[in-house]
């Protein structure tokens, strides 16, 4: 993985002066070279969405590309809100850093799950970096959460039912909130994984929450959110930061 950049070129080519100065007699085209491939350096992964993940506030309601052109075809738009109401939070995964603009390349939560794509490096906030990565164990019915590869946490969970199954892949946690007891428990967490159709209102968000109902866990009880007794979600929810990455398998 690279270096996540949040200045653009100015931060890069600020390293140049001292190597200017200690190498007085390398030509001009030797140094050009070495500028390209400073900036070359400076591309590819900066997440790895396991030990180290970077996020980020999206700061405008930016088109959202498929490759890290201002030409290149849209397919999205970033948003500034979830469907909860809370700000939205964007996953980045590597950066691309082109002759006068840096570019990110982000998770995109909504349908079809899975998307990536590419902004400016304005269209952001400031990366935030977390070391926790969650996993969902559909076949063991677990729910267990990692600190820089490590376990610091596991418990029994329940998923959705054959017809309203909880989709795999690779997301994140988007927004967590008190949840003030009943069918949610006392805490939930919003992910970016969209299903047919949830317990979470508005339908569709994959929710992560507790119950009123804790006899079912573990089991396949839901419309497709993972449920978990009440006062293992009290837990994770003081171990788990905005933006850690989920993997549901």
């Amino acid at each position: 993985m690279v270096e996540p950049s949040q200045s653009g070129l100015r931060r890069r080519f600020g390293r140049f002066p001292l190597r200017l100065r200690r190498a007085v007699t390398i030509t001009v085209a030797a140094l050009l070279l070495l500028c390209v491939q400073a900036v070359a350096s400076d591309n590819g992964s900066i997440s790895d969405e396991q030990t180290t993940t970077y996020w980020a506030y999206a700061t405008d309601t930016a088109p959202v590309r498929v490759a890290p052109d201002a030409h290149a075809r849209r397919i999205d738009s970033l948003h500034l809100w979830t469907e909860d109401r809370f700000p939205e939070v964007y996953l980045v995964r590597a950066q691309y850093v082109a002759e006068d603009q840096t570019w990110f390349q982000v998770r995109v939560p909504g349908r079809p799950n899975g998307r990536s794509g590419w902004v400016t490096e304005q269209d952001l906030g400031d990366l935030h970096v977390v070391h926790t990565h969650l996993v969902v164990d559909k076949h063991k019915l677990t729910i267990t959460l990692f600190r820089n590869n490590r376990a610091i946490f596991t418990a029994p969970v329940g998923i959705g039912k054959q017809s309203t199954p909880t989709r795999s892949g690779n997301f994140w946690i988007r927004e967590k909130f008190p949840a003030h007891g009943g069918l949610y428990g006392p805490y939930a967490f919003g992910t970016a994984d969209y299903s047919v159709l949830t317990d979470w209102p508005g339908g569709g968000i994959i929710g992560i929450h507790g119950t009123d109902q804790p006899a079912l866990i573990p089991g396949r009880p839901s419309h497709g959110c993972i449920r978990m007794r009440n006062g293992d979600v009290t837990r994770l929810y003081r171990l788990v930061p905005i933006g850690t990455p989920l993997t549901i398998r």
